[in-house]
């Protein structure tokens, strides 16, 4: 194991003789990217003519013997280097085998063997965060042999959850609430009178700590003066992916990333010695003393300096620390375990993301998120190329229009390439603006850009929309500002599951007075809902629509009957409010039936109303109407009162939570007096009231009921027909 060659000196603990001098510290990180490429017998083939660039170690004997965290504790310190390496490729072959959050994980294999060989878990609770990159602490903590379940169905989840396992302290899949939940169980745990026996940890990247909730955590932590440990991941990929080009450069987003690189290039990494000099006033007695007589035994690295920004905010600053040198990572973390007060601590860590695997640290986004892929050579697995996505459609509509108008502006919080903005940004540099994974200053920030005048498109997923609602409603919507949204992921997301759908922005924006609301239900349609939003001077508006791709001309024309032959690269704007039929009922027909869809359940309520019209059991006697809202605000009343009048029965469709379009819906026909006579049924298909698990997306919309079958079945249980789905 070349990595044991990092210990210098035998010593009864070799940890804690060791220098980490610049010159040591790269030859480690040589060492373990030398250990990627050489030696072993898993992995030795490739695919096709691909070279083979991994190959990890012949066996996992070391991970086979732990079942807990506590079979970590009797490991040598030389047998944790070996676990790390056996337990970076345990995670490479589990994601190879189902697709997940793979870079983020493979930056923190050390840190997480030393976090539970140092901490006792799950009574020193450990809170990740983004917490994408718990897969190493999940095999560690008893789950390794479900890690072919993850983010399936009935599988493990991809992000911490507490319901999954007692080590997963606090569930998270946003970003920034680790220091403010780990602030609090550090509390609790000083009010039940056990704070002297454990410790409440929090691990934050550099990209979660650009959310200004973690400085509002920091702040109250010294205040409360309580004995919380923040572990600061700094990877420098603040975005997804960083290096996309943006009024600030091509660096990571934000000045505070600057910030944390200069702490990291000010002075060599801290090592052990030179810490615990600088740590003694905070330990036992008996450690002073020791440090003392090793004062004479090496020099402390760290260079004078003033006092920096953590530690003005009252936290005891450690760092900067190798976080793949194990060596001298644990010795440091025993010691602030160790420390008598209950001053905070951030120990500051420089790690690289996709660290031990080349193809990982040579691509762009670092391999943050991957579909299947062959571990030997990196090859990953994709389908065949298809439809274009909805998120590629947006992109280049609002190209297309940003050609021709130089006050439209784009908004990212640190997702550029999952909401399009990084085509943008290639496009138009000056007038692209990655906030960083800060919702809320987004928001206001395009507030006042519309103010002066120009045309902000914020691309935000719609679950993280949530984050910045209050700005929303304060900062946009109660001032008219014309601020366009653009809510990506819209609906039910796949494998991330319940963290990330998008189920709660026509409920928690629908009750907005003022904001107009679109949902496409097609590409062509979203081509329009982006011309709209363009023209939309004078209120603000959103757009939501779905993960995944498009229906395609030939799903166009046969499912959806448009006459069209080749899509246009810019639509038309629609008027506000103004909703379409897409297939009107036989007006000779006994019983009608109404299908009204908001978004992309549009193709399957065309499907279903086709399956109706042929069900023997109606005898040629039912006719379905399929109309597309396309505005959930404000409502075409024209449109309602036509459908009101003209069926028997009424169902509307959409993917979101219970309180969006639905209701909105049998709102006003209640105030319009259209339910009076008790003569139209009406039924809204939503969401379920529950949070649903990762799956794919197929499984999820059968499990919420949103499939065609399922419309089948609604029509027919109130035409009173008993087969029923069941």
């Amino acid at each position: 194991n070349p990595l044991s060659r990092r210990v210098v000196t035998p010593a009864a603990n070799p940890l804690s003789r060791r220098v980490a001098t610049p010159a040591r510290q790269a030859e480690a990180r040589a060492s373990v990217r030398a250990e990627a490429f050489a030696g072993g017998e898993r992995g030795s083939e490739s695919v096709g003519a691909l070279p083979v660039v991994y190959r990890g170690p012949s066996g996992t004997p070391l991970l086979d013997g732990i079942a807990s965290p506590a079979d970590l504790k009797g490991l040598s310190k030389q047998q944790l280097l070996q676990l790390a390496t056996e337990l970076r490729h345990e995670t490479l072959t589990s994601v190879s085998a189902t697709g997940g959050h793979l870079g983020s994980s493979l930056g923190v294999i050390e840190l997480t063997v030393a976090l539970h060989y140092v901490f006792n878990a799950p009574e020193d609770p450990i809170v990740w965060d983004v917490s994408h990159q718990v897969y190493p602490h999940k095999i560690l903590t008893g789950r390794r042999s479900r890690m072919s379940t993850l983010r399936q169905k009935d599988g493990l989840s991809g992000f911490a959850k507490r319901s999954e396992s007692p080590y997963d302290a606090f569930g998270a899949g946003h970003s920034s609430t680790s220091i403010s939940a780990a602030l609090g169980m550090a509390v609790a745990q000083k009010l039940n009178g056990v704070s002297e026996q454990r410790n409440a940890i929090a691990v934050i990247g550099d990209g979660a700590i650009t959310g200004g909730m973690a400085y509002e955590a920091m702040n109250n932590a010294a205040y409360l003066s309580t004995k919380v440990i923040v572990v600061l991941n700094d990877n420098g990929q603040v975005s997804l992916p960083t290096g996309t080009q943006s009024a600030g450069g091509v660096g990571p987003a934000g000045a505070l990333s600057a910030y944390t690189g200069r702490l990291l290039t000010s002075k060599p990494f801290l090592d052990f010695r030179s810490f615990a000099k600088s740590f003694s006033s905070l330990l036992p007695e008996n450690l002073q003393a020791v440090n003392k007589r090793i004062d004479a035994f090496t020099r402390s690295t760290l260079q004078a300096s003033s006092s920096n920004l953590f530690e003005e905010l009252g936290f005891y600053y450690v760092g900067p620390v190798d976080g793949h040198d194990l060596a001298n990572l644990v010795p440091i973390l025993e010691n602030i375990r160790d420390r008598r007060d209950n001053k905070p601590v951030l120990l500051h860590i420089k790690t690289e993301k996709g660290f031990g695997y080349p193809p990982a640290v040579a691509a762009s986004d670092k391999y943050h998120g991957v579909p299947k892929f062959d571990v030997p050579t990196g090859y990953q697995y994709q389908g065949p190329k298809g439809k274009p996505s909805y998120t590629n459609i947006f992109a280049n509509a609002l190209i297309e229009h940003a050609q021709d108008d130089q006050k439209i502006v784009a908004i990212t919080a640190a997702m550029p390439g999952g909401t399009g903005i990084d085509k943008f940004g290639r496009r138009f540099p000056k007038r692209t603006f990655d906030v960083g994974i800060a919702e809320q200053h987004a928001v206001t920030f395009a507030a006042g850009l519309a103010v002066e005048g120009l045309k902000p498109f914020v691309a935000i997923y719609s679950t993280f929309l949530q984050r910045g609602y209050d700005q929303v409603v304060h900062d946009v919507v109660t001032q008219k500002l014309p601020v366009r949204f653009i809510l990506d992921r819209a609906g039910l997301v796949g494998n991330d599951g319940p963290t990330h759908h998008g189920s709660f922005d026509l409920a928690y924006l629908g009750c907005l007075p003022g904001l107009v609301i679109m949902a496409p239900s097609d590409e062509l349609e979203l081509l329009h809902m982006v011309a709209t939003a363009y023209e939309l001077d004078t209120m603000p508006c959103a757009v939501r629509f779905p993960r995944g791709n498009c229906i395609g001309l030939e799903g166009l024309r046969e499912q959806l009957g448009y006459d069209i032959t080749a899509m246009p690269t810019k639509g038309t704007a629609l008027p506000i409010g103004r909703g379409r039929y897409v297939k009107r009922a036989d007006p000779s027909r006994k019983q009608r039936v109404a299908l009204l869809s908001l978004g992309t359940r549009l193709a399957p309520a065309m499907q279903a109303a086709r399956a109706l019209e042929e069900d023997s059991d109606f005898g040629g006697q039912l006719g379905v109407t399929v109309a597309d809202a396309r505005f959930m605000k404000p409502l075409d009343m024209e449109l309602l009162r036509e459908l009101a009048r003209d069926h028997d029965v009424l169902v509307t469709i959409e993917e979101g939570s219970v309180g969006g379009f639905g209701d909105h819906v049998l709102h006003v026909l209640a105030l319009d007096g259209a339910l009076d006579d008790g003569k139209l049924r009406v039924r809204p298909m939503v969401l379920p009231d529950k949070f649903i698990e990762a799956a794919t997306q197929q499984e999820q919309l059968d499990e919420a009921g949103l499939s065609p079958s399922y419309i089948i079945a609604t029509v027919r249980k109130l035409l009173g027909k008993s087969r029923v789905l069941v």
